[in-house]
């Protein structure tokens, strides 16, 4: 079946190929395609891929994350961790201007954090800042993060599109809305959903770049036709999701193909707060039930790796010491003893990622060998986004993104405090304090142990089936130079980029 469906891609492709005349110069605009279109444009609250990927070009937050997932300066041009690590030293970049021509600021760090800090902003990353008791502001360039908690990954928390720091007059008119006003290389000039959005240079970027005039976002919805569009030269660069499209271009020497091992993962959520996956016995069934590589198989063309609940390469540890991560339907039956059969219903989205209905029904079927009935419910993705938010589901098919740090990773998941509680209906005192001893220590032999415990209790209650991670690719044309691809699926560094056409 999956070479009749790679047969069908590469027959769409050529046809939409043929006839396609070349696109007329853009000049040294880059024109990129992509299946999924931004949801909003708060950088504080979003949390679909598509809106990280616009808005982290528009605003940055004080530090960044590098190709190979180190910490580097953005708008912090240096930062100093007391040893106790309760305190963090800041030293702002001087010179930035939003793109609104106003200064940056220490005030205007303190009033981000703030606003992340608010419930009632609904920041997506809250539980990570939830150490700062109070910021001081010694002079306009620097600010001093005084925390309640030693927290050793609040440097790494901050590495992120949902901290970053916006103007504070921005934050006291409330308007997120309509704009986007940010320091970062590029400035939004106009976002028609669904459609386009066009970004211009930032001329007085604090950086190296940007090297072009603008970025032009359009939205394909079909990836087939992105790389159609891609080889008949009508685009300059593509974001590609779906593996069965992307592995088309291996061997195809004019198209550049980078693939990275991405942190984000593929996980089948349940929700423990409703019958009958409030039994521990049922989820664990359930989790046996399931060939986690032959979900990776069917929906991804093996392209992936089975995984735990940490993908950070440092953090991950051998599958095989978790929870029934090989199939073993005898267990699950054994678990299944005297429960009824039943129906729950999983929630897809349609475009992010592209894989989500293919392992549906892979776990559908297999579900379905102990007596449990999957119904598929899929859903437009701002539907899906708003569906999750507010854990409104039975389960959920769902592509999580990773963070370099397991703590900055799950803390908004897995503990009491966590401001996504309300996605996982689900916390003990074990992940809670594990979570916390991993938070306070320094030593990386000890977190290692600390997060390997972490990840065989988490697997073994089972409120979540982790899948696997995939890779994050990218293509574009030869003459696009200087991407870096990442595995985050960052593309900040399009400042860097030169056309050379």
């Amino acid at each position: 079946m999956l070479k009749w469906m790679r047969l069908l891609l590469m027959v769409a492709v050529l046809m939409l190929g043929l006839g396609s005349a070349l696109a007329q110069d853009s000049g040294n605009t880059l024109i990129m395609a992509r299946a999924a279109d931004t949801t909003g444009l708060d950088p504080h609250t979003q949390t679909a891929f598509a809106s990280l990927r616009l808005l982290e070009l528009v605003y940055e937050p004080l530090v960044t994350l590098d190709a190979n997932l180190n910490i580097v300066p953005a708008l912090a041009e240096s930062w100093t961790f007391a040893d106790d690590a309760m305190t963090l030293t800041m030293n702002l970049r001087q010179g930035v201007k939003f793109h609104d021509g106003s200064d940056f600021t220490a005030a205007d760090v303190v009033a981000s954090f703030n606003r992340i800090l608010n419930e009632e902003t609904g920041a997506a990353a809250r539980a990570n800042y939830l150490s700062i008791a109070s910021m001081d502001t010694p002079d306009d360039y620097t600010v001093v993060f005084n925390l309640s908690v030693a927290d050793v990954p609040l440097l790494a928390a901050m590495a992120s599109v949902n901290a970053s720091i916006v103007p504070s007059e921005v934050i006291e008119s409330g308007d997120f809305a309509a704009s986007a006003i940010g320091t970062g290389p590029f400035i939004l000039d106009e976002w028609i959903p669904e459609e386009v959005t066009r970004l211009s240079a930032n001329a007085e970027w604090w950086g190296e770049g940007p090297f072009v005039d603008g970025i032009e976002m359009r939205v394909i919805p079909d990836e087939a036709s992105i790389l159609a569009a891609l080889r008949a030269g009508e685009i300059d660069f593509a974001l590609l999701n779906d593996p069965l499209v992307a592995t088309l271009l291996n061997g195809d020497s004019s198209i550049t193909l980078n693939a990275v091992p991405a942190l984000a993962y593929h996980v089948f959520q349940l929700n423990p707060s409703r019958a009958p996956m409030d039994n521990l016995a049922v989820r664990q069934a359930m989790s046996c039930a399931i060939d986690r590589q032959e979900v990776l198989d069917t929906a991804s063309l093996g392209e992936g790796t089975v995984t735990g609940p940490l993908t950070i390469p440092a953090y991950q540890v051998d599958t095989s010491g978790f929870f029934c991560y090989q199939k073993d339907l005898d267990r699950a039956r054994e678990l299944m003893a005297g429960v009824e059969p039943f129906t729950i219903k999983a929630i897809v989205a349609n475009a992010e990622p592209p894989t989500a209905l293919s392992e549906a029904q892979s776990i559908q079927a297999q579900l379905a060998e102990i007596g449990i009935t999957l119904e598929i419910e899929p859903l437009e993705l701002s539907v899906y986004v708003d569906r999750w938010l507010a854990g409104d589901f039975d389960s959920a098919i769902a592509l999580n993104g990773g963070r370099p740090d397991p703590y900055t990773m799950y803390a908004r998941y897995w503990t009491s405090a966590g401001n996504l509680q309300v996605v996982t209906n689900y916390i003990d005192e074990t992940l809670d304090s594990l979570m916390a001893a991993g938070r306070a220590e320094p030593s990386f032999e000890n977190r290692l142990e600390i997060f390997t415990q972490f990840q065989q209790h988490l697997t073994e209650v089972s409120p979540w089936i982790w899948l696997y991670n995939g890779f994050e690719y990218t293509a574009h044309q030869p003459y696009v130079v200087g991407f870096e691809p990442n595995p985050t699926d960052s593309l900040y560094s399009f400042a860097k980029v030169t056309l050379e056409r």
